[in-house]
C-alpha cells in the first residue's frame, strides 16, 4: 500500500510563512509522499516561491509538485520551478517520475493543465488566432500528460494536475466558469494511459470526489475544499483509492 498526501492552492506568501509547517512535520507518520497540485504562491513572485520552498523543504517524505495559474502570474514560472527544485521539490511539467516506496513503485506524471471546457460545452481551435492558441495550448499539455503516463512502468500510477479533468469535482463552482477550470482533454489523456488516481486543485468551491469517464478516481485537493493541511489517499495496485 502507498499512502499519498496531497494538497493544492495553499497560496503562500511572506505573511503565511510557517503556517503549514507544524502539520507537515508529522507527515512521515501517515504518508509516503506529498503531492502539491499547484497555486503554491499568491502571485508567482520569487519572494513567495521562497516561502513555499522553505515550507516544503526537508520533509520526511518526497515532495512532487506542479505549478498553477497563480504561480505563472509574474511570468517567471521557470525561475519558480528552479527555486523549488533547489530545495528538493520535484516540479513536473510533462514529465513523470517513479519512486520506490515501501516495496511498491509509485509513478507520478504531472502537468499544469489548462482550460477549454468539457464534452458538449467546450471551446474549439477555430476562428480567431487567440481562440486557436487557447485550445491548442490545452491540446499540447494533454498530449504531454498522456505521453508521460504511457511512459511509466510502475505498480501505482497517479496523474497530478492543477486544472481539473472532470466536471464532477467542480460542482459548487459557477457553471459559467467551468471552461476556465479545466478540460475534458486531460481526462482523455488519463483514460488513454490508465491511472489509479488523478489529483488536481484550482476549484476552490468545488467538491473532493469525482471520476473520469473511464472510471479513474479524481480528487480535488484544493485546500479550501479539503479544509486541512493535506488529505491522504491509500492506494494498492488494482485497488481503488480510499481517503483516510
Amino acid at each position: 500500500m502507498i499512502r499519498i498526501a496531497a494538497v493544492g492552492d495553499v497560496h503562500l506568501g511572506p505573511d503565511a510563512a510557517g503556517h503549514l509547517r507544524p502539520a507537515l512535520e508529522q507527515l512521515g507518520e501517515c504518508a509516503d509522499v506529498l503531492l502539491l497540485a499547484g497555486d503554491l504562491t499568491k502571485h508567482g513572485s520569487l519572494e513567495e516561491a521562497q516561502v513555499v520552498a522553505e515550507e516544503f523543504a526537508d520533509l520526511a517524505v518526497p515532495v512532487l509538485a506542479v505549478l498553477g495559474n497563480h504561480d505563472h502570474h509574474a511570468d517567471v514560472p521557470e525561475q519558480v520551478a528552479e527555486l523549488l527544485t533547489g530545495h528538493g521539490i520535484t516540479v513536473l511539467e510533462g514529465e513523470a517520475v517513479t519512486l520506490e516506496l515501501g516495496g511498491c513503485r509509485l509513478g507520478v506524471a504531472g502537468v499544469k493543465g489548462f482550460g477549454g471546457g468539457f464534452a458538449g460545452k467546450c471551446g474549439s481551435a477555430f476562428g480567431e488566432r487567440e481562440m486557436k492558441a487557447f485550445i491548442n495550448h490545452t491540446n499540447g499539455i494533454a498530449e504531454r500528460l498522456a505521453d508521460a503516463l504511457h511512459g511509466l512502468d510502475c505498480d501505482v500510477k497517479v496523474a497530478l494536475t492543477h486544472y481539473s479533468p472532470v466536471t464532477d469535482t467542480l460542482k459548487g463552482e459557477p457553471p459559467e466558469i467551468y471552461p476556465f477550470l479545466g478540460s475534458y482533454l486531460l481526462a482523455e489523456a488519463i483514460d488513454s494511459a490508465g491511472a489509479d488516481l488523478a489529483v488536481h486543485g484550482h476549484a476552490h468551491f468545488g467538491t473532493e470526489h469525482g471520476s473520469t469517464p473511464g472510471g479513474v478516481r479524481v480528487r480535488n485537493v484544493a485546500q479550501p475544499v479539503i479544509k486541512s493541511a493535506y488529505q491522504v489517499y491509500c492506494l494498492e495496485p488494482a485497488v481503488a483509492a480510499t481517503s483516510v
